[in-house]
């Protein structure tokens, strides 16, 4: 297959990335080769190595370009100061964030499994920066006598794991808009911690 006439590395690139995680997100990474992303962006598969080293690479690309964001994402909110509005605003921060990335989310929980030693570490090593956030309200809020968790890293797992769940199931259109599934969620967070 000819390379697409008029393709370019600024737009062959995010195409190549965008289609790696629309075909492991349907078919899984194991299942997935690289003529088949070549297929589906319109170039020659030897073209791809031009752009990753490997199918690997790709993934780990995928799922740390997916953890950066959010990363990046929450660091630019000024949440409230006290512990229930900072939980409040993460509960309701990462329903919405992850609801508008299906695919990223579906491939970096569900392909960790494919990623080699070292990828899986720096993965890792992201995850727990951004639990480590929701670990630090949880604190401070049983500090403040506000929550009443016996251990705040099952907790933060917990609810992390809670929020995301939404992904499977949500879908626009439906009967609750995502602001409401937000409010629904967070009266279950603050119950499942209140003390």
């Amino acid at each position: 297959m000819a390379r697409t006439t008029g393709s370019h590395s600024d737009i062959t690139g995010p195409r190549i990335r965008d289609a790696a995680l629309q075909l492991f997100a349907q078919h899984g990474y194991a299942a997935v080769s690289m003529r088949q992303i070549a297929g589906k962006v319109g170039v020659q598969a030897g073209a791809l190595y031009n752009y990753t080293p490997d199918k690997q690479s790709l993934l780990f690309g995928l799922m740390k370009g997916h953890m950066e964001d959010l990363l990046a994402a929450r660091a630019e909110r000024e949440a409230p100061g006290d512990p229930m509005g900072q939980l409040e605003d993460f509960t309701r921060f990462h329903i919405a964030f992850h609801l508008q990335r299906l695919d990223a989310v579906f491939v970096s929980y569900m392909e960790l499994r494919n990623l080699d030693e070292e990828n899986f570490i720096a993965i890792e090593t992201l995850r727990r920066t951004y639990e480590d956030q929701l670990e630090e309200i949880l604190r401070r809020g049983v500090a403040a006598g506000l929550f009443a968790v016996p251990d705040t890293k099952i907790a933060t797992l917990a609810v992390i794991a809670m929020l995301t769940g939404v992904t499977t199931w949500y879908r626009s259109g439906g009967r609750l808009s995502v602001p409401q599934v937000e409010t629904i969620y967070w009266d279950m967070v603050r119950k499942s911690v209140a003390a």
